[in-house]
């Protein structure tokens, strides 16, 4: 039976990738985002908005949750964003909670979770509230990994360092400019991608409350 993974952020990026890498290996996807992404069914939603998410995965009931979808916002202190803050927030970790409380109960035991973290979640200067918003992903993700054991649901974190993603290049990061990772180049979306199709097959079952960073020798 073709298995079911609902995606965030799969119009572009890491999110992207990850669809793509899915629909090649016989997954269905159906990608939650509000720009129709190529391949995939599409329920178009501004995950920031509470009503319409709860709108967008009325009747969902997938094998697989992705949370892909992502910003980056960076202040050093004395010039702290809150509305940025708020919205990191928002994004990364209240919306994976609220996917995850909606769909994990309807998921088949051994089913996955996966959120796409960030090396940052260790801690870097001047991206403090980008970073405690990945750090928070890592907390839940152990959290619920050990309360879904008994069920054969996984659930990890796949941390990248800087990926080459249009992400990477928005001048809202500008005040924390991203470093080349010691292997010469940044992280390739596909590279990440295949990172989350193996937590997502058979192989991986034994994998929980983990996060996977792939980072390019950037954590040496």
């Amino acid at each position: 039976m073709m298995k079911h993974a609902v995606v965030t952020g799969a119009s572009s990026g890491i999110g992207a990738a990850i669809a793509a890498r899915l629909l090649a290996g016989g997954w269905r996807v159906t990608a939650l985002c509000r720009t129709p992404p190529v391949g995939c069914e599409h329920r178009a939603v501004d995950l920031m908005d509470r009503e319409a998410l709860d709108a967008a995965v009325e009747g969902l009931a997938p094998d697989a949750l992705v949370h892909a979808a992502g910003v980056m916002r960076a202040g050093r202190l004395g010039e702290l964003d809150p509305q940025a803050g708020e919205a990191l927030w928002r994004l990364h970790v209240d919306v994976a909670a609220r996917l995850a409380d909606t769909l994990v109960p309807r998921m088949p035991d051994g089913g996955r979770v996966i959120f796409l973290g960030s090396r940052t979640a260790q801690g870097a200067a001047g991206r403090g509230q980008y970073a405690a918003t990945k750090a928070a992903l890592v907390a839940m993700a152990r959290s619920w990994a050990i309360e879904l054991a008994p069920r054969g649901i996984t659930v990890n974190v796949v941390a990248p360092a800087a990926t080459d993603t249009p992400m990477l290049h928005d001048p809202a990061r500008a005040a924390a400019a991203p470093r080349l990772p010691p292997i010469g180049r940044y992280i390739q979306p596909d590279e990440v991608a295949g990172m989350v199709a193996f937590l997502l097959g058979p192989d991986a079952g034994a994998i929980t409350g983990q996060q996977l960073v792939i980072c390019g020798g950037s954590s040496l």
